[in-house]
């Protein structure tokens, strides 16, 4: 099983706290189950580096879930609430560092997804 980050992208106009909206949210957390393994938080102030494609959305939020691929991790994420407000979710297969040279490398890549020979 492989874990994955949700990067939840908020439009920009969104006001936190909602009552709608937090329980919508509350039954999105609930619905990924055993694949939840971080709930993660909100994020309410941000900054932005680099191109971040930030026209229309800011940085909502994260998760961290477990799924046994990419195409598992993004149909847990289509459920996400944010998707009916304008928002986005990016989502992203995490890759530990090897902590012998606090680096990665392929290898290191397929040695821990198990597509190492």
């Amino acid at each position: 099983m492989a874990t994955f980050l949700l990067v939840y992208r908020s439009e920009k106009n969104f006001t936190p706290g909602d009552p709608e909206a937090m329980a919508s949210w509350q039954a999105f957390l609930e619905g990924l189950g055993g694949s939840l393994v971080d709930t993660g938080n909100p994020i309410f102030t941000q900054s932005a580096l680099g191109d971040c494609e930030t026209d229309t959305t800011v940085l909502g939020g994260y998760s961290i879930i477990e799924a046994d691929d990419l195409d598992a991790a993004t149909a847990l994420a289509e459920r996400c609430p944010t998707l009916s407000t304008a928002g986005g979710v990016e989502v992203g297969e995490i890759t530990p560092l090897n902590p012998e040279t606090i680096g990665t490398t392929a290898d290191d890549h397929a040695h821990v997804t198990g597509l190492a020979n």
